[in-house]
């Protein structure tokens, strides 16, 4: 199967999905409303996970617009298009380098499916100024900038690109000295197996990693996103050498229970795949006010969760991406909730490794959602 002919076939309007999935007419009203906004398109391979009978269906809340993406404030607090702060770090040529030893690259605004919870909604889909016109000219600023010791090639779905523009794009990083690896950020594996079937591809993967080490953060987020076909995707990456991370968001509806995140975690490591992050949802518009699970809540969840996990399964951290760096969430004792910071923004380095304290509340999912407190 050409991957490039099947993704002419993804769900992309409402009409289509009716074929699928059943809708009411004020569901479908509400579809029509959304995806003005925020396009939807759903591989078929994808689509075809979907329990028809369950409309809380984990994968159809991750695929399907519902109506709760119209909410953009409510009872949970603000929202923002841009909660990372990437407008502030935007270099031009697609670079954003928010901390000084990494440089994102946004190398495409299309990915193979347009994830409901996806916290460049405002993008994603859309045409927008921050798309790779000369990933050269990004090489250029990397190779300026000895500080740099890793790229992310992100997107969109940088692995939606055509091997002939892959190629240069790699090519252009792998003369550069002072980069120790690349990651290549994709949901692919999951959501678009049949990409990793191109031989020419993990070819092409497997010459680069011979040269620096290359990694592929991916993005399972519910057991029943491990299929057969998904399993065969990552080890093909794993067979040409590539090691495979997990980047999970923390999702309600989709895996906010404590059973659903050690079967992920356990099926994640059968597959060879390391868990190494578990994301707090972001207060993205159109998407907190529905999947973003409150922090006192979250953490008691999580927390029961680990009890039942190894060591291994249990490595993943727990992490807030927010504007001012990334926040590990350590724990909490009573009603104070402890972050550790991980990164700091260029300036600001005496936050690095530093401890924050706040006062959790009943609906607090965010840190400026929390107040300060003394310990």
């Amino acid at each position: 199967m050409d991957w490039r002919e099947e993704l002419k076939n993804n769900v992309t309007n409402v009409d289509e999905l009716k074929k699928y999935v059943t809708l009411s007419a004020e569901e479908e009203a509400d579809m029509r409303r959304i995806v003005d906004n925020h396009p939807m398109n759903i591989p078929r391979y994808y689509l075809d996970l979907v329990d028809t009978g369950n409309p809380q269906d984990p994968i159809r809340k991750m695929c399907v617009p519902e109506a709760d993406e119209l909410i953009v404030a409510g009872a949970m607090g603000e929202t923002t298009g841009d909660p990372y702060g990437d407008d502030k770090h935007d270099k031009g040529n697609g670079i954003l380098h928010k901390y000084s030893y990494t440089a994102l690259v946004v190398a495409t605004e299309y990915c193979s499916m347009y994830c409901r919870h996806c916290f460049r909604k405002r993008m994603v889909g859309l045409p927008n100024e921050q798309t790779v016109q000369n990933f050269r000219g990004a090489a250029r600023y990397i190779a300026e900038h000895p500080e740099i010791t890793n790229v992310v090639i992100s997107g969109g779905d940088p692995f939606l690109l055509p091997n002939e523009v892959l190629r240069p794009m790699l090519d252009a990083l792998r003369g550069i000295p002072h980069l120790n690896y690349v990651r290549i950020g994709s949901r692919a594996p999951v959501v678009f197996p049949m990409r990793f079937f191109d031989e020419e591809l993990l070819e092409l993967l497997a010459d680069f990693n011979q040269h620096k080490a290359l990694y592929v953060p991916t993005h399972f987020n519910h057991p029943n996103e491990m299929t057969p076909v998904a399993r065969q995707a990552v080890q093909n990456l794993r067979s040409a050498g590539i090691t495979v991370n997990n980047q999970a968001v923390f999702l309600r509806g989709v895996n906010d229970d404590e059973d659903t995140l050690v079967e992920l975690m356990n099926g994640l490591l059968r597959m060879g795949v390391s868990p190494y992050y578990l994301y707090q949802c972001m207060p993205v518009s159109r998407v907190r006010h529905h999947f973003q699970v409150p922090l006192k809540e979250g953490i008691d969840i999580i927390d029961r969760a680990r009890r039942r996990m190894d060591g291994y399964a249990k490595r993943f951290k727990f992490i807030l991406g927010h504007d001012i760096g990334k926040l590990e969430v350590c724990g909490r004792i009573d009603d104070k909730v402890f972050f550790k910071q991980l990164h700091a923004r260029p300036g600001h380095r005496e936050e690095a490794s530093r401890m924050l304290v706040r006062q959790l509340t009943d609906s607090g999912g965010w840190l400026d959602d929390l107040p300060e407190v003394e310990i």
